[in-house]
């Protein structure tokens, strides 16, 4: 079964660091399409790298460890589900079946797998240039709550895209400078729908393998 989770970029979506659960288990599901709620950029992250799971997006606890029998893989947790443990398609068929999804498509539902979230460090490929990637016009709610020592407060960048398949905006860094403003200042003007931005997004469709553009 495929859970596709809506995006929504709202400070209510954020919660405040929790402990890292070790040593657990739960149901693991494909998802197809890449979202985050917290508009993580899709274009600037590994995408076949995520997780699609119950409760908000914290501020340290971002990077979590699967393992599967011999198969183990980090994957980002930057998108909610209304309960589902999703992950990338691709992720779960390489856990699942030790094998790309593009390069061997499968399909299937929820196996049991073993997770823990680990130190923010081990997903550090996954991110471009090492840093977390915002949407600067729809991330504040996100970036405000972890200001601070927190390791997204420590290790995000602003972009001034607008949502996380960046088909809208300009693919430019902002500043944040809050003793002047509270709204990131960025080359062109915020939140600008310019389109095309020259960036994408690439799904792999569930059980054919077929790339596609979101």
């Amino acid at each position: 079964m495929l859970f596709t989770i809506g995006t929504v970029l709202a400070a209510s979506a954020v919660a405040s660091a929790v402990p890292a659960r070790r040593g657990q288990t739960v149901s693991v599901t494909p998802h197809e399409q890449y979202s985050s709620s917290v508009g993580v950029l899709g274009c600037k992250i590994n995408t076949n790298r995520v997780a699609y799971w119950p409760g908000s997006v914290d501020c340290n606890n971002i990077c979590v460890k699967l393992t599967n029998g011999g198969n183990s893989l980090y994957v980002l947790k930057i998108d909610s589900s209304g309960g589902a443990h999703d992950i990338s398609y691709d992720a779960w068929n390489q856990l699942v079946f030790g094998q790309s999804a593009t390069t061997d498509p499968q399909q299937g539902g929820g196996v049991n797998m073993d997770y823990e979230f680990v130190d923010a460090s081990n997903c550090a490929g996954l991110l471009s240039g090492g840093k977390l990637p915002l949407s600067a016009s729809n991330s504040m709610g996100f970036v405000s709550a972890c200001m601070g020592s927190s390791w997204v407060g420590q290790n995000y960048e602003l972009v001034n895209i607008q949502d996380p398949v960046c088909k809208f905006g300009w693919d430019e860094k902002c500043t944040l400078d809050l003793s002047v403003s509270n709204q990131p200042s960025c080359p062109h003007t915020l939140g600008d729908p310019h389109s095309p931005t020259g960036l994408s997004v690439t799904n792999i469709e569930y059980g054919t393998g077929r790339q596609y553009t979101a």
